[in-house]
């Protein structure tokens, strides 16, 4: 018998990071050593404090059993209270306005299927994170891309969205500070997004997952500190990054009361929720000890400033990110972002992303991105091998 696979599944576009693993398994079968810059995936391990609060949580044979669905009613007031001590952002009604996640990446795709019927339109940034255009697809919907140039600080250019598209528009999706690009956002940006979500109708969909990997001083804003934020749009952010909780999975929805509680309405039917212990880790890190932020921080600033100085004594063009572990680098000679990786890995043993992998828009083009999760160590070498290359 033939197997006939979904339509959404057969017309997703190609996996370009399957050919990069290809690459991977053929230098790891020639015997070389690979130092990878790929995946933004912190090397550091979770702070021990929220380590030890989750393994006596584990213990507690009450968290065996099914959590609450939309979360421990513990774990929203926690996210509620971050975001009053972090953002200012006061009075969110942890049982209306969060919604906890298995991280924020099952959030991102599922609330499609809470917002767009089929052929509605979400504007996504490109290049930008894949899942938000590959959650619309699933949910019928069609992305639009918003071109994100260096001209521009890699803002999108809302005005510059044609009139029959924002029509059929009901979703623009955000992410500052930004991957892949590093990219940040001010404040007045963000009051200007809450304008034009008022004017054309249209749902605010904020990815904040890097406030916390900060250098420099900067101290990015939420969406949710913008008047009116409440009324368009709502805020996904992630334990992840800012705690090493890659692993964990959890995060959460703050904002707009329809909004979490109509993605907690999916999830209602998709999942069971995050695993107590996790929650009970969860408020921990929320409500722990921040200095191990801090911490993370100055070892990726150390990172960061070993690469850059590294890439620039190559004649790469590139500067250094205010916020997350992402440098956004121009590839050499302008070549294809898929071929310079190609040769990294091949002549150095050096994984990075090729840009042309953030999107359909063809926006990422002419860029790869370092993250910079792994140690300053092997940063040095990886520097070292990169110069052997003759471009």
């Amino acid at each position: 018998m033939e197997i006939r696979l979904a339509e959404r599944i057969v017309t997703l576009p190609p996996y370009l990071f399957a050919e990069i693993d290809r690459l991977k398994a053929e230098a790891r079968r020639k015997g070389i050593d690979l130092i990878s810059f790929g995946i933004g995936d912190p090397d550091l391990p979770t702070p021990a404090h929220i380590v030890e609060a989750g393994q006596a949580a584990m213990a507690d044979p009450a968290n065996h059993r099914y959590p609450d669905y939309e979360g421990m009613p513990a774990f929203r007031a926690a996210v509620c209270r971050w975001y009053e001590r972090r953002f200012g952002v006061a009075g969110l009604d942890p049982d209306t306005e969060c919604v906890s996640l298995i991280g924020s990446k099952e959030g991102i795709a599922h609330i499609a299927l809470a917002l767009l019927d089929p052929g509605d339109i979400a504007l996504c940034p490109d290049p930008g994170y894949p899942v938000y255009s590959i959650g619309t697809r699933f949910a019928g919907g069609v992305p639009y891309y918003l071109p994100l140039e260096a001209k521009n600080g890699f803002l999108p250019d809302l005005e510059s969205i044609p009139a029959d598209v924002l029509k059929k528009a009901k979703v623009l999706w955000l992410n500052y500070p930004n991957n892949p690009t590093g990219a940040v956002a001010d404040l007045d940006f963000w009051k200007r997004v809450v304008e034009f979500a008022k004017k054309h109708e249209i749902i605010v969909l904020s990815d904040n997952a890097y406030s916390e990997v900060t250098f420099d001083g900067y101290v990015p804003p939420s969406f949710l500190q913008a008047p009116g934020a409440l009324e368009v749009g709502a805020e996904f952010h992630s334990l992840s990054k800012t705690y090493n909780m890659t692993g964990w999975r959890a995060g959460a929805l703050v904002g707009n009361r329809t909004l979490v509680q109509a993605l907690g309405k999916v999830k209602t039917n998709v999942d069971s929720g995050i695993f107590q212990a996790v929650q009970v880790a969860g408020i921990a890190a929320l409500e722990g000890d921040q200095s191990c932020v801090a911490k993370n921080n100055e070892i990726y600033a150390r990172r960061r400033a070993v690469l850059v100085e590294g890439l620039r004594s190559m004649g790469w063009e590139v500067e250094p990110m205010k916020a997350t572990f992402y440098l956004w680098v121009k590839t050499p000679g302008g070549r294809k972002s898929m071929d310079v990786v190609a040769r990294l890995i091949d002549e150095a043993g050096v994984v990075a992303t090729p840009g042309v992998g953030f999107g359909l828009g063809g926006h990422g083009e002419g860029y790869v991105r370092f993250a910079i999760t792994t140690s300053e160590e092997r940063t040095r070498e990886a520097v070292e091998r990169m110069r052997k290359i003759a471009w």
